[in-house]
């Protein structure tokens, strides 16, 4: 190490070992200080989620669909009058074998691309560029609906039971959005935590109210008000096509554990697809279960009441088992939104790795989240309940035709990826993806055709401009890329003469520190001061000659004491070919954060002004207060 004391090569070395023996890679428990002490205890290995804490997490989104899936199905067959409603059982079987399908494919993707990113993944390993971005931006819209409806159905059915909180349903919604985002920036293990018990008793309640729907012979109770049932349109294939569209919402949030494989516990894969499948079972049981008792009860819509909310109240009567039962289901339609921030985050984090994104998404901060990500997306999902003023009926007519999108652009990935790679089974895999792809490319057309004008053209304006803002991204970075020349072989460096510029304007401790770093930075160090007139320059000079540092002071005289036009003015006046000009601006930390507006506006504003019209290395030195 030629120019450095002995004393400095040695303490340079066992920095470098240190470093050996400290590196952390992207699946390190952690940083150990002294003996055994972690850096901070929220580490990678405390936010690996197991099976139970990965349903509490990621699934809540899908396991809460059984709140609105029949009856969506249900509202969409009354048009043809009562008798339809025969429909809903054949119905709600074909997508439960719809879901069966997802859950295999899904369980395939996660074996596939353990780092997450599901349709994302797939359509960028098998389908390409677009489409892959195609897929990213309806993951994306997905998210973020997914967000504001579950908390606008949460506060929605939260003012059901207290009334007075039915005028306030934007703020109701906005406090649950701020909580959730809050907890998830401290992990999202934290978050499955605190949704663990209200998840249990929410499955709890279900399996209840269809186990006890299907012994008994009769309703125990009937809530709501009967509400006239005339045919508007005659029962259809359309008609079916349509319910079967609606139903579909039913499944929506099955793609978001293999989104967030990265959150679960070593392994990973396996973990995931553990929780993948018993997601699948949950929620095929519930399903099922409860179009089995509407079918053998005839149970038809009510006005006043949700058709959940009848069978809650068929099965457990009207005493307090019914209101644990929909108090359960308010609260995880609210917290279903938790599944969003544990799967778009990670996706995001995969657009900025592929420079997609800006990069400041692919970074986490010591506890183990993507807190850009999570902030972004709860901003997105407050303008956008703010937009509907938090009316859940505004906002249905845009769910679930992004994620069907991405269920489709997946299973045709996997198709080819099963006709490219050829392994064991590669037939019988190709018939389970190519039907899935039928089943759900059949969805998007119907959702689109069915609820365009209601509100799905959102989607269809707000897809394409995401990709193009992909897109965007990615030829801003590679023309960065190219003008570094990433991946070929710069010139060798060169040392150069180093001139080091100090800002200042008294003799002070900062100006001592400031001047001290600079002599060991550079060749030629001055100091440069401005004065309003030649009686303060004369009194700044004679003040730094009474000190006598050693480097000189150059006073430049403005009558506006402009600093920033001062320093540009020396800097051209000073500037040479080869030498390296560093301007040292000194900063002051002050002791507590709200203080920080009352300094160093000046310098930072000479940075940034620097940076942007010169050359010049701009550097800081902090000055920290102490107590």
């Amino acid at each position: 190490m030629v120019g450095l004391s002995d004393t400095t090569t040695e303490s340079i070395t066992k920095a470098r070992k240190l470093g050996r023996r400290t590196q952390i890679g992207p699946r390190d428990p952690g940083v150990r200080i002294g003996r055994g002490q972690r850096a901070g205890k929220h580490t990678e290995q405390g936010h690996e989620l197991d099976v139970p804490r990965g349903l509490a997490a990621l699934s809540l989104d899908a396991l809460s669909s059984v709140a609105y899936g029949p009856e969506a199905i249900m509202l969409v067959l009354v048009a043809a009058g009562a008798s339809a409603l025969r429909f809903t059982l054949p119905i709600t079987l074909v997508i439960t074998s719809m879901l069966v399908l997802l859950v295999i494919s899904y369980s395939q993707v996660i074996s596939a691309h353990p780092d997450g990113g599901g349709a994302y993944a797939v359509s960028k390993a098998n389908l390409g560029r677009w489409p892959a971005m195609v897929a990213a931006a309806s993951l994306v819209v997905d998210y973020v609906l997914t967000v504001a409806v579950s908390l606008a159905a949460g506060a929605a059915s939260l003012g059901s039971v207290f009334p007075g909180l039915a005028h306030h349903l934007l703020l109701v919604a906005s406090v649950g959005l701020v909580l959730l985002t809050a907890v998830n920036m401290f992990g999202i293990s934290e978050s499955a935590k605190l949704l663990m018990l209200p998840a249990a008793v929410f499955v709890l309640s279900m399996f209840a109210v269809i186990a006890i729907g299907l012994v008994e012979p009769h309703l125990k109770a009937t809530i709501g008000h009967r509400v006239p049932l005339q045919a508007t349109e005659a029962l259809g294939i359309v008609l079916v096509l349509k319910a079967f569209a609606a139903g579909c919402s039913a499944v929506t949030g099955i793609e978001a554990i293999a989104n967030g494989v990265p959150a679960f516990r070593e392994p990973r894969a396996r973990t995931a697809q553990r929780t993948e499948i018993t997601l699948g079972v949950l929620l095929g049981i519930m399903l099922v279960g409860l179009a089995l008792v509407i079918h053998l009860h005839h149970v038809q819509p009510r006005g006043g009441v949700t058709v959940l909310a009848q069978l809650t109240a068929g099965s457990l009567g009207t005493g307090w088992p019914f209101y644990v039962a929909n108090i359960a289901v308010t609260i995880v339609l609210g917290l279903a939104a938790n599944t969003s921030f544990g799967g778009l985050p990670v996706l995001m984090s995969l657009l900025a790795r592929d420079h997609r994104l800006p990069h400041v998404f692919y970074l986490r901060a010591e506890r183990p989240v993507y807190r850009t990500g999570i902030f972004v997306l709860g901003l997105m999902a407050f303008l956008l309940l703010v937009a509907v003023s938090a009316t859940t009926n505004k906002l249905i007519p845009l769910y679930a035709i992004g994620v069907f999108i991405g269920f489709t652009l997946s299973q045709i990935g996997l198709v080819r990826h099963w006709r490219e790679e050829r392994p064991s089974r590669w037939k019988l895999r190709t018939v389970v993806n190519g039907a899935g792809a039928v089943m759900t490319g059949i969805a998007v057309i119907v959702l689109l055709g069915s609820k365009f004008l209601e509100g799905a053209w959102v989607v269809v304006i707000a897809v394409p401009v995401l990709v193009w803002l992909f897109h965007n991204t990615e030829s801003y970075y590679d023309q960065v890329g190219g003008e570094l020349k990433l991946g070929r072989t710069p010139p060798l460096p060169c040392k150069r003469e180093s001139i080091v510029i100090v800002p200042t304007s008294t003799v002070n401790l900062l100006t001592e520190q400031a001047i001290t770093a600079a002599m060991s930075l550079g060749d030629t160090v001055v100091a440069l001061a401005v004065a309003a007139d030649e009686e303060e320059k004369e009194r700044i000079e004679r003040n730094w000659g009474d000190w006598k540092c050693g480097p000189p002071i150059d006073v430049l005289v403005d009558p506006h004491r402009s600093l920033i036009r001062s320093v540009l003015r020396y800097i051209e006046s000073i500037h040479e070919e080869d030498a390296l000009i560093t301007v040292l601006i000194p900063e002051i930390i002050p002791r507590k954060r709200r203080h920080e507006i009352l300094h160093n506006q000046r310098g930072r504003l000479l940075g940034a002004v620097l940076k942007a019209r010169t050359d010049v290395v701009v550097a800081t030195l902090p000055f920290k207060l102490h107590d």
